[in-house]
């Protein structure tokens, strides 16, 4: 089984969630789209406690902290959604998007557009600030629209009920995790919601 994991904006926290989820399912992670450093593979790689999980190299890799297709431009080259090759394994697939679910690939293909052929689930990620209700429900939007498999919801920071209320109601989406604003994110932190994911996951 494959998961695509996404947010409703950059920064979010996919690469803090990834690994929780990677620990919770003892998953491997795949970043294909790697724009900016440090990269997102070395952070997965320390915040995990698992054997089992396997981490593969990323299909793109930029220096540029930029959209995916801005940043190959900075690299003279261009992003062919034909040449990526999900890894070959055994496991379950966690897959770390690149920014929003529909930031450009190049200038014709979203990053959106990947999700199906790859027949992932989609994980989307949520935290809270002023104008978060219209971006998740917006990209809530364009997931169904285009008949995609959704996991379900985490609320990643500072809690706000009412946003929740409201996001909950439109979307009728399952809440699998919510993850509070820590100090430090070591292991034992993500060792702590990741048990606490596995609780949800299938419930």
């Amino acid at each position: 089984m494959n998961y695509f994991v996404t947010a409703i904006g950059t920064d979010s926290g996919k690469t803090l969630l990834s690994a929780i989820i990677c620990e919770a399912l003892e998953a491997d992670y795949w970043k294909p789209i790697q724009a900016g450093l440090p990269r997102d593979t070395d952070v997965v790689r320390g915040l995990i406690s698992n054997t089992k999980s396997a981490l593969h190299p990323e299909q793109y890799l930029f220096e540029k902290a930029a959209s995916p297709h801005a940043a190959a431009v900075a690299d003279q080259t261009t992003i062919s959604s034909d040449a990526f090759r999900l890894p070959e394994t055994g496991n379950i697939l966690i897959i770390e998007g690149a920014g929003g679910c529909l930031v450009p690939l190049n200038d014709d293909d979203l990053l959106i557009d990947l999700i199906a052929p790859w027949r992932a689930e989609v994980v989307l990620i949520s935290n809270h600030y002023l104008g978060s209700i219209n971006h998740t429900l917006l990209t809530m939007e364009a997931l169904k629209q285009r008949n995609l498999p959704i996991k379900g919801l985490i609320f990643n920071g500072d809690t706000n009920s009412e946003s929740e209320r409201i996001i909950l109601r439109h979307t009728q989406a399952k809440v699998l995790l919510r993850v509070k604003r820590e100090p430090e994110i070591n292991r034992e932190v993500v060792k702590k919601y990741a048990t606490r994911l596995k609780a949800n996951w299938n419930g």
